[in-house]
Parts: structure tokens; sequence; C-alpha cells
């Protein structure tokens, strides 16, 4: 198969070693990453992708074409995706409820900082009998949302949206929960006699494992963002510009599923999750020239013609921040 790329015989070794390090994983969850190419490459470009482009996509990762055949048959199934039939060909298709999903992560991932904090609490409360089995399964749901818990009985975010929080419930197949859980938006009551928000804080999430999750992020992506700094000349190949990118996204994402978005205020003093923000930032506004002429190429519709990207997404990882003074 054909490899397009503007410098295939430049090698930029953290880059090669991040690639080389994923393709020699034992298990990879294919549909997962396969969400975030879809989220941050396919949207862009209308949001389908003929079945043959996303496999030539993903060949390079070396994941084969039974395993991507077989995980976009899942996510069809979970009504992520559907299929639209051109000819003898067809085309995958963000379902609505999909783009809406994606949507909405997009808006935490590309964001050039945290949401501001209206300093209530959003509550979902078990009210109803749940078998144990079901309270893990709940539990876990609303962990990958960035919900805290307090007891068995409650589940505390500073700033979801309580609508799409029980939306992603629905879409994970949990609907014959809802009715035993109450959303709620807490009152701001302070009290010199009361717990204060940084007691609940300790209390709900696990601050320290996430610190060592965004710790891990930056170790593993600032050797490839300091080669390209050093090196102005150096120019990433399209394919491995495009790979990494996904990589990046893909890594970036899950950390900000389990991450509640605290406000600054509420966090430690040298939170890792600002550097990685501003890492993942800075690489991949250098990493998107080349990693989009790569699409160019290979990201093609069930006719044969290759969608264009939607200019108002260029708006990604806006230039101010708050934080844009901090060094890494």
């Amino acid at each position: 198969m054909r490899r397009f790329s503007v410098a295939a015989d430049t090698v930029i070794q953290p880059i090669k070693t991040r690639l080389d390090d994923f393709r020699q994983q034992t298990r990879v969850q294919a549909g997962s990453l396969i969400i975030s190419m879809f989220g941050d490459a396919i949207l862009p470009r209308g949001g389908r992708v003929w079945l043959g482009s996303l496999i030539r996509l993903l060949e390079p990762l070396e994941l084969n074409e039974r395993l991507v055949r077989t995980s976009v048959f899942r996510l069809a199934k979970e009504e992520w995706l559907r299929t639209e039939t051109v000819g003898r060909r067809a085309d995958y298709v963000l379902t609505n409820s999909g783009r809406r999903r994606f949507e909405e992560a997009s808006r935490h991932i590309y964001a050039s900082h945290a949401p501001l904090w209206d300093r209530r609490w959003r509550l979902i409360l078990a009210v109803g009998e749940f078998e144990p089995k079901e309270r893990e399964r709940l539990r876990q749901a609303l962990f990958w949302q960035g919900f805290g818990v307090l007891g068995a009985d409650c589940f505390v975010h500073p700033s979801a949206d309580l609508t799409a929080a029980f939306d992603a419930l629905v879409a994970e197949g949990l609907s014959g929960y809802l009715d035993r859980l109450m959303p709620l938006l807490a009152a701001d009551s302070r009290s010199g006699l009361s717990a204060n928000d940084a007691d609940l804080v300790r209390r709900a999430w696990n601050l320290d494992a996430l610190a060592s999750a965004y710790s891990e992020f930056v170790a593993t992506y600032l050797p490839a963002l300091a080669e390209l700094r050093r090196d102005r000349q150096a120019e990433v190949g399209e394919e491995d510009a495009f790979l990494l990118r996904t990589l990046l996204i893909h890594d970036y994402r899950r950390l900000l599923l389990r991450d509640p978005e605290l406000p600054d205020v509420l966090l430690p003093v040298d939170w890792p999750g600002q550097k990685a923000r501003l890492l993942c930032k800075e690489l991949y506004r250098r990493l998107v020239p080349a990693s989009e002429r790569h699409l160019d190429h290979l990201l093609t519709l069930a006719d044969g013609t290759n969608p264009p990207c939607d200019p108002s997404y260029a708006d990604r990882f806006p230039q101010d921040d708050p934080l844009a003074a901090m060094s890494l």
C-alpha cells in the first residue's frame, strides 16, 4: 500500500518511540481509538468515512482489518455509527446522538481553559434500589464522566451538564437506571461550621491517581515536542504526524473522561493537568498541517471523493489561554 509522506526519510526519534510503543501493546481498545479518530479527524470532514479508508488509516498502527471491522460493527450496534450504502460500498456515518456526544467531548478536549465555576455542585442521587452489579456499573459509567463519589448513593461534579450526563447513561445502555436517579443542583450555602469544598474534593476524588496519570502523559509526549522545538527544520512525515496526533488526542481524551475539571482554586499547587493541556495544545497545533495533508490523500468516501475539512474546526485549541506564560 502506498503511504504518503512529505519527509519520509526524516525520523524524529521520540515520535518513532511513541508509535513503536503503541504497536507493541498486546491489547488495544480499538473501538475507543476509532471513537477518538472519528471525533478528531472525521467529524471535521463531514462525520463519514468509507470503511476501506478507515482500515488504511489505522493499518500503520498495526490494527488489522478484522479488528477494525469488528470494532466498527460494535460501534454501530451501540448507535455511535450507522451505515449508508453507496453502490457496492458503504460509508460509516455518525448518528445524530453520536455527533452530539462527540461535540460535547470536543468542548472539553479543545478548550483553551477549564470552564468557570459557579460554586454550585451537580449531584446525582441514587434514590432507588440497585443490585451490587448495577451499582458498580453505574459508578463506572459516571466515573468516566468525571463524577466523584460521596458514600454509596451520591455522585458529585462541579460543572457537568446533568442532562448530558443522563444522555450519556442512556448511550451506555443504562436507560433502565434513570427512574432510580435524581439529578440535583446544589445551592451555594457556605457556612463557617460546615464542611468546605476542599473536604468534599478529598472525599470524592483520588486526585493523586489522576495527577500520576497526567504526569505520565506529559512524560510520554514532551520528548516529541521538545525535539520539534529544538530543531526548527525538523519536518514530521505526514503519516507519522497523523498517527501521533491520533494517539495524542486519544490519550488526552481518556484522561479528560476521568477528570472532573475542578476549578483552579480546588486543585493542588503545580497541578500536572495544566501542563498536560498546554503540551497537548502546542504539540497538536504543530502536527495539524502535515496530518491534514495525510487525510487529504487517504480519507475517502465510498464514492471515491475526498471530503474537505470544515474551516470552522481551525479554532481548536484557541490561542487565548490564561496559562500561556506557563513553561513546560
